[in-house]
C-alpha cells in the first residue's frame, strides 16, 4: 500500500471540521478549554490549558472521527460494525443512533462493564470476542465479510483520523495555537489527527504508558511492531501496535515520544479529581502525569495544553 494512503493532512483535517460541524449540527459539541496559570496547578510554565474533550458526546475524543467515517460513506442496511476497547464503540454506537442505522461493536473482554453496559443502552449489538483488542479486530472483519457492513476503524482510517483532528482547529479558535501539545497514545488516531491538523504550528508531545509503549516501541525499532500491553489504562490505551498512519504522520510532525508511569497515570488522574472535580479516564491524565512526574519539561515561559481525552470509567474508583 503507498505511503500517500497512511497521509492526512490540514486539508483533510478541515473537510472533515466542515462536513461534522457545520453539515450535521445538532450531534457534535464544541468543548470548551479551561486556561490555567502553570502556578495555580503547581507547575512551572507560563499556563496550562485543559481541552476537556471527556465532555465529548459519548464521553471521549472519539465522536468526532466515528461521526466523520460515517458521514463520508454510504451506510449499507447491515450498518456499520466495529471493533472497540470502548470509547470508540460507544461513539460509533451514538453516531450510528443518531443516523439511525444499525451497529454492531466487538469488544474484548478487558472492556470495562461500564463501557459495555454504555454500548448496550445504546442500541448496539455487542459482542466480546477475545481476550484482547486484537482478537476482537479479528472476529470483527470476520463477521463483516459475511455481513457487507460498513467497517470503521477505531484508529486507522484517514475519516476517523481526520475527525479526531478537528480538535486542533476547535482549540486554535477559542484560544490560539499553544506551545506545545500533550496527546495520550494508544493506536495513534488522536495524536495523528492532532498533529495534522497543527502541522509545525504546535510542538504535539506523544506520551504513552511505561505498559503500553505502541509508539515508543515502534520508534526504537524505526517500525511498527506488536507490544505487549497491560496497566491502568489499556482499556482504552490497548493497542498492540500503532496504526499505519499515526506512524507515517507523528513520524513528519511529532519529535517527542514520552512513557509515563501507572503510578504517576493514576497520581495525575486523582489529583484531577481532588482539585479540580473533573473525573477522567487513566488516559486522560496522562498529559497531566506527565507534566507532575517530570516526564516531560515545559520552559518557563511555554504554554502548554493538556488533552483530556475522555472519561468512560467507573467513577467510583476515585473514592
Amino acid at each position: 500500500m503507498s505511503n500517500l494512503t497512511h497521509q492526512v493532512s490540514r486539508e483533510d483535517v478541515v473537510r472533515a471540521q466542515s462536513r461534522i460541524f457545520d453539515d450535521f449540527k445538532p450531534f457534535l459539541r464544541r468543548t470548551p478549554v479551561l486556561r490555567l496559570s502553570g502556578q495555580s496547578v503547581g507547575l512551572g510554565c507560563a499556563e496550562v490549558w485543559f481541552k476537556l474533550e471527556q465532555l465529548q458526546v459519548g464521553g471521549s475524543f472519539k465522536a468526532r472521527g466515528m461521526l466523520n467515517r460515517l458521514l463520508s460513506n454510504d451506510i449499507p442496511a447491515s450498518g456499520i460494525i466495529i471493533a472497540s476497547g470502548g470509547n470508540a464503540g460507544i461513539a460509533c454506537a451514538q453516531s450510528a443512533n443518531a443516523l439511525g442505522v444499525p451497529c454492531e461493536v466487538y469488544v474484548p473482554e478487558l472492556c470495562p462493564p461500564a463501557k459495555q453496559q454504555k454500548l448496550a443502552s445504546l442500541g448496539a449489538t455487542v459482542v466480546v470476542g477475545g481476550a484482547f483488542y486484537t482478537q476482537a479486530l479479528q472476529a470483527c472483519l470476520e463477521r463483516q465479510a459475511s455481513t457487507g457492513a460498513l467497517l470503521v476503524h477505531a484508529y486507522d482510517q484517514p475519516e476517523v483520523v481526520a475527525g479526531a483532528g478537528t480538535m486542533a482547529l476547535e482549540i486554535e479558535a477559542q484560544v490560539g495555537i499553544p506551545d506545545s501539545v500533550l496527546v495520550s497514545v494508544g493506536g495513534g488516531g488522536l495524536i495523528a489527527g492532532l498533529a495534522a491538523g497543527f502541522e509545525s504550528r504546535a510542538s504535539v508531545v506523544a506520551l504513552e504508558p511505561e505498559l503500553a509503549p505502541t509508539l515508543h516501541a515502534a520508534r526504537r525499532h524505526g517500525q511498527p511492531i506488536d507490544v505487549a500491553v497491560g496497566g491502568i489504562a489499556a482499556d482504552s490505551l490497548g493497542a498492540r501496535r500503532i496504526g499505519d498512519i499515526a506512524w507515517h504522520v507523528t513520524e513528519q510532525w511529532v519529535k517527542q515520544s514520552l512513557l509515563v508511569s501507572d503510578e504517576a497515570i493514576r497520581s495525575a488522574q486523582i489529583w484531577m479529581w481532588r482539585e479540580m472535580r473533573l473525573a477522567v479516564e487513566p488516559a486522560a491524565a496522562l498529559p497531566l502525569a506527565a507534566l507532575q512526574c517530570g516526564a516531560y519539561v515545559p520552559r518557563s515561559d511555554e504554554t502548554v495544553c493538556l488533552i483530556v481525552c475522555g472519561a468512560n470509567f467507573d467513577p467510583a474508583s476515585l473514592a
